[in-house]
């Protein structure tokens, strides 16, 4: 049986990880809020991008929009796979599900060349000690995302699959609902995939459509990977505050269980030491 000292100090080392458990989920709950904001704003934006794209592909003519190489179709002999992860821990099954989804996407294509372009640290740290092809590592960008560093991605992805060195880009990411929520989410962003129209006004344009869509498609692109980036930083707030919320309860429920447990060894003791002065003194009688 523990003496009294060693359950105290284990109650006083429970609340001290309570209370930075507490400080860490008041921390991602300022950033989620943030997050969510940027998130919310980016969606119509890249809804609106979209429509856009829709409306010029039905006024173009299929055979001039086929000639641009970002909609080139090719067998998917040589595969890029974009893996947003977060850069820290302690988020639940946040990095984990990223990676059995990266894991499972790579067993289904084990006879095609699959590279891995990683953002993200416990992604990059996971598949850094596999056999598997690395392409790219981004650390240090999920916290703060910008539009230029993922923009640059894009224009990296996008060269090599007009050069022909890869046939297909898939983004896996974890899509934020909700605080309680996140979805894991596989799309296909190369070659690009024009949104289907959806009809209403058929508008003139001043440039012929062919060339809009070919100034289009890149920034297109850009905001695909940006906006999964905006994604995935708002999902992993989510899930660490949901996270440092559950540890903060068990961490309240296991103070209570050791301060029970510690009066019941206390009572024992004091139980024990009567017990032995009213033993010695029957003795003495």
């Amino acid at each position: 049986m523990p003496s009294l000292i060693d359950i105290r100090r284990r109650i006083r080392s429970v609340k001290s990880t309570q209370q930075i458990t507490r400080a860490m989920k008041l921390v991602s709950a300022a950033k989620l809020r943030r997050s969510q904001d940027r998130v919310l704003a980016a969606r119509p934006y890249a809804a609106a991008t979209a429509r856009l794209l829709a409306d010029l592909a039905r006024a173009a003519k299929s055979d001039e929009r086929l000639a641009h190489p970002l909609l080139a179709e090719r067998p998917e002999e040589r595969i890029q796979l974009v893996l947003i992860t977060a850069d820290r821990g302690l988020a639940g099954a946040f990095n984990s599900n990223l990676i059995k989804a990266a894991q499972a996407f790579l067993e289904e294509r084990s006879g095609q060349h699959v590279e891995l372009e990683l953002i993200g640290r416990k992604g990059r740290d996971f598949f850094r000690k596999r056999q598997v092809l690395i392409s790219g590592e981004h650390i240090g960008m999920t916290e703060k995302v910008t539009y230029d560093y993922a923009a640059g991605i894009a224009r990296q992805i996008m060269a090599r699959f007009e050069r022909e060195e890869i046939d297909a880009v898939y983004l896996l990411f974890n899509e934020f609902k909700s605080v309680m929520a996140q979805r894991i989410t596989l799309n296909r962003i190369l070659p690009v995939a024009l949104p289907a129209a959806t009809g209403g006004i058929e508008f003139l344009y001043e440039q012929p459509p062919q060339i809009l869509i070919g100034r289009l498609l890149p920034r297109y692109v850009e905001i695909a990977l940006h906006h999964a980036l905006l994604e995935s930083a708002a999902a992993q707030q989510a899930a660490r505050m949901t996270a440092m919320d559950a540890a903060t309860t068990n961490a309240a429920e296991m103070i209570d269980r050791l301060t029970l447990y510690m009066n019941r060894v206390r009572q024992a003791s004091i139980t024990r030491e009567i017990i032995e002065v009213v033993s010695g003194a029957a003795g003495v009688e």
